[in-house]
């Protein structure tokens, strides 16, 4: 193998790469605890959904993909119910109403919101502040 780039610095590390582990947790919803990372175009949200519960129809002007990494969940959306398993990718378009009943099973989800949410930012600087 040839010899690959040199490493990052550790400053150079700490200025792109964030610790899971060190993601202060969010509720945004009942239920719902969410790790948030946000850049300057766009917001990813870590969820964990507990079993069992209803995520109430809401909106904002994000556009949104959701991607269910486990368990299951019924996605309301254009008055219509979505089935979603784990693999499952699901779009919102900007200002579309959508929301949620979770499975028995709970549900693991990854979203992605463009541009950042700012109501999630502003959650995590909250924790931030109380944290120091």
């Amino acid at each position: 193998m040839e010899k690959k780039e040199p490493y990052a610095t550790q400053e150079e590390f700490n200025q792109r790469v964030i610790r899971y582990r060190d993601v202060p947790t969010i509720e945004p919803a009942p239920g719902a605890k969410a790790q948030i990372v946000s850049a300057e175009r766009l917001t990813v949200s870590f969820l964990n959904f507990d079993p069992d519960i209803l995520v109430p129809v809401h909106h904002h002007e994000n556009e949104q993909i959701m991607t269910v990494t486990d368990g299951a969940c019924d996605v309301i959306t254009g008055g219509k119910l979505y089935h979603l398993e784990k693999g499952d990718v699901i779009i919102f378009p900007p200002n579309v109403e959508h929301g949620g009943y979770i499975s028995d099973r709970g549900c693991l989800a990854i979203d992605i919101f463009s541009p950042p949410r700012q109501d999630f930012v502003a959650k995590l600087e909250e924790i931030k502040k109380s944290q120091k």
